[in-house]
C-alpha cells in the first residue's frame, strides 16, 4: 500500500506499523517500533495511529518494526508541497514509486528465528525485487517484470525507498543519467549520476528524462556488500520501456538493454556517491556543542561455554552479537520503554549508556580478540531538551568493516563529515561541512570509517536510534534516545491516546 498526501495533514490510520521519517513531534506514541514506544499490538486488538505533519515534504516509507515482518510489510509514503508550491526543480511528466525490496523462498520468520537459535548469520535472500517483483534474470519470474512506460523526451521523477531488510544496493538504468533532487524527504543540490548506493531505510528521489534511442532498458539492482560476509549476488530488474519503440509498436518484447551496476564492492563508488550530496543553500548547523558523543558500531561475538552447541553456531563455536560502545541493546518486554518512562516505572530501562566505548583501541586496524564480546543490557541515552548534540560514528574491525546505515526516529540530522580509518577529534573537525551539509534520517558508517552527524534535541520523548540492518538490530546494534521535556506544553510529550496496547 502507498499513502500519497498533502502537506500538512493529520492522518489517522489503523495499522501497526512504523511512519519511517515522520517527526512526529511530542508524539512518540505513534511512532511504532515494539517495545520502544508502544508494546505490540496483539492478536484481535487494534490501534489508531494520529499522524500530524509538519514542515516535511518528499518521499518516506512505513514498514513493520515486529522481527521481520518488514521483509513484505511495507510501503511508500509520499508527502507532496502544499497546493501551489512548486518543487524547486523542473516539474516531472510523472512520478513512480521504485521499492527496492528483498526476497526469501522460505518464511523470513522462520529464517530469523534459525540464526537466533543457532547464533549464526541468517541466510541471505533469495532475490531482490522492483515494485515486488524480481525481474527477468530468475526463474519463472520474467512474465511479471515490472514495466514502467515513458514518452520519448520526457522527465520522470523516481521515488526509490531501499525496503530490503539486510542490504545496500546499487541501482542504475541503462544508458540513462540521474539527476538527485533529494533524499529521506530532504531537497539537494541537484547532482548528476549514473548509479545510486542506497542503504536499507533511505529514500532517494532523481530526475530521468527519456532521451535515448527508443528502445527498453533495463533499471537494475544488485548487492553493495561492504563486509567480509556472505551476501546474495543476483540482480533485479524492471523495464523502462519506451513507447514509440519499433519493437514496442509491433508488438514485439525484444530484449532489454542492460544496466552497467559497479562491482559488488566497490566501496569508491559508494563513498563517491554518498559524498555529493548537499542541502539546496546555507543551512543552520548546530555549532554549540553541548554534547558529543563517540559510538562505536559494529559486529562482536559471544562466547560460548559449549562450543560444540547448536545453539553455537558462529564463528569457532561463538554466537553473533552486535553492538554501539560494547552494549548490545536488548528489548525490554515488561513495558515499553517509552511507556515505562511516562508511567515513572522502574526496573524496565536504565540511563547509563556510556558516551564514549569503556576502551580505546584501533578500531579499524587488528582488534584484540578479546574485545569482541560485548554486554547486554537495556540501557538509553537522556538528553536535556534542546541540547545541540554531535555524534560520531565509528565503525570497527570487529569482525569485519561495514557500512552500517544508521537510522534516529523523530530526527533529521545533518551529516558534517565522513572519512576512512579511525576518527581524529584534532585534525577531523576542521574538515567539516557547516555550510551546506545534507539533511537525512538515515546515514550509512563509512565502511573501515567514520561519520559525523549533528541535530538539536528539540522533540521529547524516546526515540529509537539503530542500524536498519534488521540481522544487526536484532543482534543488539541499537540504542533508544531518551528527550527530556522542556518548558511549557510545546516542549512536552503529549500524553498517550487511550486505546494504546499494554504489554
Amino acid at each position: 500500500m502507498q499513502l500519497w498526501m498533502l502537506h500538512p495533514d493529520l492522518i489517522v490510520l489503523k495499522l501497526s506499523n512504523v511512519w519511517h521519517g515522520l517527526r512526529q513531534f511530542r508524539n512518540p506514541w505513534a511512532d511504532g517500533p515494539s517495545y520502544i514506544t508502544q508494546c505490540p499490538i496483539r492478536p484481535g486488538q487494534a490501534y489508531t495511529y494520529r499522524i500530524k505533519i509538519e514542515n516535511q515534504e518528499g518521499t518516506l516509507w512505513w514498514h513493520s518494526h515486529f522481527q521481520w515482518l518488514r521483509a513484505t510489510v511495507y510501503g511508500a509514503l509520499i508527502i507532496y508541497p502544499k497546493l501551489g508550491k512548486p518543487y524547486p526543480f523542473i516539474m516531472p511528466k510523472k512520478e513512480i514509486p521504485i521499492m527496492l525490496g528483498e526476497w526469501w523462498n522460505r518464511n523470513p520468520q522462520s529464517v530469523l528465528r534459525q540464526s537466533m537459535f543457532t547464533g549464526a548469520a541468517p541466510n541471505v535472500s533469495d532475490a531482490y525485487t522492483i515494485n515486488g517483483q524480481p525481474g527477468d534474470l530468475y526463474p519463472c519470474s520474467n512474465k511479471e517484470t515490472t514495466i514502467f512506460p515513458v514518452e520519448s523526451g520526457e522527465t520522470i521523477l523516481l521515488r526509490v525507498i531501499n525496503s530490503a531488510l539486510n542490504q545496500e544496493l546499487f541501482f542504475g538504468v541503462a544508458n540513462h543519467k540521474l539527476t538527485v533532487v533529494g533524499a529521506d524527504a530532504s531537497y539537494t543540490k541537484p547532482f548528476s549520476t549514473s548509479v545510486i548506493m542506497i542503504g536499507p531505510g533511505q529514500t532517494t528521489d532523481v530526475l530521468l528524462t527519456a532521451d535515448q534511442q527508443p528502445a527498453r532498458y533495463y533499471m537494475a539492482a544488485h548487492a553493495y556488500n561492504s563486509a567480509n560476509a556472505p551476501f546474495d549476488n543476483t540482480t533485479t530488474t524492471a523495464i523502462l520501456e519506451y513507447k514509440n519503440a519499433p519493437c514496442v509498436q509491433k508488438g514485439i518484447k525484444s530484449q532489454p538493454i542492460f544496466a552497467q551496476l559497479p562491482g559488488f564492492n566497490d566501496t569508491a563508488t559508494a563513498n563517491t556517491f554518498k559524498t555529493q550530496f548537499r542541502s539546496p543553500q546555507k543551512v543552520n548547523v548546530p555549532t554549540q556543542i553541548d554534547v558529543s558523543l563517540f559510538f562505536t558500531t559494529g559486529l562482536g561475538l559471544f562466547n560460548c561455554s559449549n562450543p560444540n552447541s547448536p545453539r553455537c553456531q558462529g564463528p569457532n563455536g561463538t554466537r553473533f552479537a552486535a553492538s554501539i560502545n560494547n552494549v548490545s541493546f536488548v528489548l525490554p518486554t515488561k513495558n515499553s520503554i517509552m511507556q515505562a518512562y511516562y508511567q515513572g516505572q522502574a526496573g524496565v530501562f536504565t540511563t547509563n549508556f556510556p558516551p564514549v566505548p569503556p576502551v580505546q583501541f584501533d578500531y579499524t586496524g587488528n582488534v584484540p580478540r578479546g574485545l569482541y564480546q560485548p554486554v547486554r543490557r537495556t540501557k538509553v541515552y537522556k538528553f536535556k531538551f534542546g541540547s545541540q548534540v554531535q555524534i560520531i560514528f565509528q565503525n570497527t574491525n570487529i569482525v569485519t568493516v561495514e557500512d552500517h546505515p544508521m537510522h534516529i526516529h523523530g530526527y533529521d540530522f545533518y551529516v558534517v563529515g565522513s572519512g576512512f580509518g579511525n576518527f581524529n577529534p584534532n585534525t577531523d573537525p576542521a574538515k567539516f561541512n557547516l555550510i551546506d551539509p545534507p539533511q537525512r534520517n538515515t546515514i550509512g558508517t563509512t565502511p573501515g570509517g567514520w561519520v559525523a552527524i549533528r541535530f538539536v534535541a528539540d522533540n521529547p520523548g524516546v526515540w529509537f536510534l539503530h542500524c536498519h540492518l534488521d540481522s544487526h538490530l536484532g543482534l543488539g546494534l541499537a540504542v533508544p534516545l531518551l528527550v527530556e521535556n522542556g518548558v511549557g506544553p510545546l516542549q512536552t510529550v503529549q500524553p498517550p491516546p487511550p486505546d494504546l496496547p499494554q504489554c
